[in-house]
């Protein structure tokens, strides 16, 4: 029995009897991010939230390496700046249904806040996706930037309220300090 189907009280019958005049909440995207959930949690349940992470994160690698080509050739340049990444970082969110925002930048460190994650209420429970957050930001930040450590402080997939991603863009004592994955220039 699925256990992230939508109540029962939420699917309207069909007038007609026929599936394709049922009011059920089902497209494509629910459908992928619904999959990605049921992956990440299997993954978590079966080789521990840790493993689970690390599959995860190389997929995340390739696609941050994907997005980080795409901008850096719809922009025309070689390579990002710092603050070309972090505009870069909540673009590509925004464009998958997040709510990125800049909270600060220096040269130690961009903060982002988040309000949204673009895997919606199907990333509750499932911290191993946060892992794609990680390796997208960090890998974008350190080819550009030659260094990144990303520190996810808080995340919606833990309950809380939002996300905080600190992406430290020196190896200095505060970054060496903090939990996180540290990311090289390829």
């Amino acid at each position: 029995m699925a256990t992230d189907s939508p109540p029962e009280d939420e699917m309207a019958p069909a007038d007609s009897g026929k599936p394709q005049d049922c009011d059920l909440p089902l497209d494509r995207d629910l459908f992928l991010r619904t999959l990605l959930r049921h992956l990440s949690g299997t993954l978590q349940d079966v080789v521990g939230l840790e493993e689970a992470s690390g599959f995860i994160s190389v997929v995340g690698q390739e696609i941050g390496d994907e997005i980080n080509r795409g901008y850096r050739h719809a922009l025309a340049v070689d390579s990002l700046n710092r603050e070309q990444v972090s505009e870069v970082l909540v673009d590509l969110k925004k464009r998958i249904q997040g709510d990125f925002y800049l909270i600060s930048q220096d040269e130690e460190k961009i903060v982002l806040g988040n309000r949204a994650c673009p895997f919606g209420d199907k990333v509750l429970g499932r911290p191993a996706l946060c892992m794609m957050t990680s390796n997208v930001f960090g890998g974008i930040a350190a080819e550009n930037l030659g260094y990144a450590k990303v520190t996810i402080e808080e995340a919606i997939a833990r309950g809380d309220q939002g996300c905080r991603v600190v992406i430290y863009l020196n190896p200095t004592g505060e970054a060496k300090a903090a939990e996180g994955r540290e990311y090289f220039k390829g």
